[in-house]
């Protein structure tokens, strides 16, 4: 969306309203946090879904800028708060077009909000949302471009002990990623010299577009279009990026890089392969392999090579260290393997991201309740930073740097007459 239209509407981002603590603890349907989604599509109606049963929220307002989105997600979150004893979403609730996210964060009763829109239009939602003084769980990436990650970055300063701001990058909550950092940065591997690191997808399947505006079938279509998406690096590839910036504690100095649209649809624009290598700070070499195409997927993987030993972890192929000083996670090495009773019942699960989504939904509803405010900010604008380095260093094919980059304060413009979809 144009970043005028956001907060055409909107009140100064720094005349926040700060949820009380002690408003949360209230009784049945008043004792929940109240949430309200803005994108209603698959992704955030599975985010919404493992945030209610793992905590005691109440969803009580939807937008989106498609009907069709809203009503397939209603019967979802309708029977979510059915099966908790709270009432289905009011109808008066449900607000549709580009403007649908102002009546959501005008409503008193809306504590906070889940922004699982389109990537493009992630920081422009924060900014609106903090400004309506509504704590925030977006999805990642923060931005698409430079000058969008640093809006949120300034954001985030802003919200610091008045606001919960998380980003949705769950696999900072999954106890065996968890666990293996902290081995690391106490560590346990020795000196740090290489990170290899590969999220290796298989192709995502044009929706249907034929008969559509232009701008409609991009928006149904967004993974296939850089500057709704971000690519491939921006929206997926990044959460290896994430971990390897969590484990080092650092973001990349510099990258150059490689890659191509090779096998990608016609319909769209974004690169299908990238190959980047990253230099940190200390000399450590990072080196990134990301795909999406084809029929298969293949491993998803960080592994950091240290003086005494080598650390892996897989989504599905175990979390563990060997060297000097060896440890597992239990998680099962073999991504097929199929579990016997007395394994399930030791606790041994198929995928290292079994309690990642719980956690965090718990973590996150916690610091609303608490007061203790999370702030993802930072963190999250240096992961999505880390990608936007590597996606336009391997487009421009010449070696650039973490400050050139900044410094840039690049945009990518989506080009989209949103109003064409209001009533």
């Amino acid at each position: 969306m144009e970043r005028r239209t956001f907060l055409k509407s909107a009140t100064a981002v720094s005349a926040f309203t700060i949820l009380k603590p002690g408003t949360a603890f209230r009784t049945n349907a008043n004792s929940a946090i109240r949430i309200g989604i803005i994108g209603c599509g698959g992704r955030g109606t599975a985010v919404i879904s493992s945030m209610s049963k793992n905590t005691g929220i109440a969803i009580i307002a939807m937008a989106d800028l498609f009907e069709d989105k809203l009503q397939e997600a209603k019967v979802n979150l309708n029977k979510l708060n059915t099966d908790k004893g709270l009432p289905e979403i009011p109808k008066t609730n449900m607000f549709q077009g580009s403007k649908a996210y102002l009546p959501l964060l005008n409503k008193k009763d809306v504590d906070a909000v889940l922004i699982s829109s389109p990537c493009y239009s992630h920081h422009g939602y924060i900014e609106a949302s903090l400004a309506a003084g509504k704590h925030v769980y977006s999805e990642k990436p923060v931005a698409v471009d430079v000058a969008g990650c640093e809006k949120v970055i300034r954001l985030g300063e802003m919200a610091k002990g008045k606001l919960s701001l998380a980003i949705g990058f769950q696999i900072r909550f999954a106890s065996a990623y968890v666990e293996m950092v902290r081995r690391i940065q106490q560590g346990d591997l020795g000196e740090i010299i290489n990170v290899q690191l590969y999220y290796l997808a298989g192709g995502l399947p044009l929706k249907p577009y034929i008969n559509m505006s232009y701008d409609e079938g991009r928006i149904r279509n967004q993974y296939h279009f850089q500057a709704l998406s971000g690519g491939i690096l921006v929206d997926q590839g990044i959460h290896m990026l994430d971990v390897c910036n969590w484990a080092l504690q650092a973001h990349p100095l510099k990258a150059i890089g490689t890659g191509g649209k090779k096998g990608g649809a016609d319909f769209g624009d974004t690169w299908t392969n990238y190959q980047i290598l990253f230099e940190y700070p200390d000399n450590v070499n990072v080196s990134f392999h990301s795909t999406q195409q084809g029929t298969q997927s293949g491993d998803v993987c960080a592994r950091f090579i240290g003086t005494n030993g080598i650390a892996e972890a897989h989504y599905s192929g175990g979390v563990f260290i060997a060297g000097q000083k060896p440890w597992d996670s239990g998680i099962a090495k073999y991504k097929d393997a199929v579990l016997t009773a007395e394994q399930r019942a030791a606790g041994i699960f198929l995928s290292s991201l079994h309690d990642a989504d719980k956690n965090k939904d718990v973590e996150f509803i916690k610091s609303i309740e608490t007061g203790n405010y999370l702030n993802e900010t930072r963190s999250g604008a240096e992961s999505t930073l880390t990608a936007i380095l590597g996606r336009e260093a391997a487009i421009s094919g010449e070696r650039i740097g973490w400050d050139e980059l900044r410094n840039s304060n690049s945009r990518l413009d989506p080009m989209l007459n949103l109003t064409q979809f209001d009533k």
